[in-house]
């Protein structure tokens, strides 16, 4: 395995989802329309949503960000962020823990 340059969006947010139950399927339909709203935010890379395999109802979003303040400042400071809000936070339970990782040691695509 080689080592590789740092990618150009070297924040990666994290977010473990748990959805109430019975509701996925209007989740990722309002994910669905929530998505351009952070795809059109400054220092915005990129973002994936992850369906638990074991646990229904668990959802891992991972998000790429230019640096920190992109996220914490700009999306959750923007207008835009209330409309994010309104689509998807009534679907959580518990309220999840957003968190922010940089890259350690580059090896490659994932």
């Amino acid at each position: 395995m080689r080592d590789c340059e740092v990618p150009p969006y070297p924040i990666l947010e994290a977010v473990m989802l748990q959805i109430k139950p019975g509701t996925a399927i209007a989740f990722e339909a309002a994910f669905r329309q929530a998505s351009p709203i952070i795809a059109n935010m400054k220092g915005y890379g990129g973002h994936n949503l992850h369906r638990c395999l074991e646990t229904p109802g668990k959802y891992l979003l991972l998000v790429q960000w230019e640096t920190l303040e992109d996220h914490t400042v700009g999306f959750r400071g923007s207008p835009d962020y209330q409309a994010w809000k309104q689509l998807l936070h009534h679907f959580y339970d518990p309220f999840p823990v957003v968190e922010h990782f940089e890259v350690a040691m580059p090896f490659g695509a994932l």
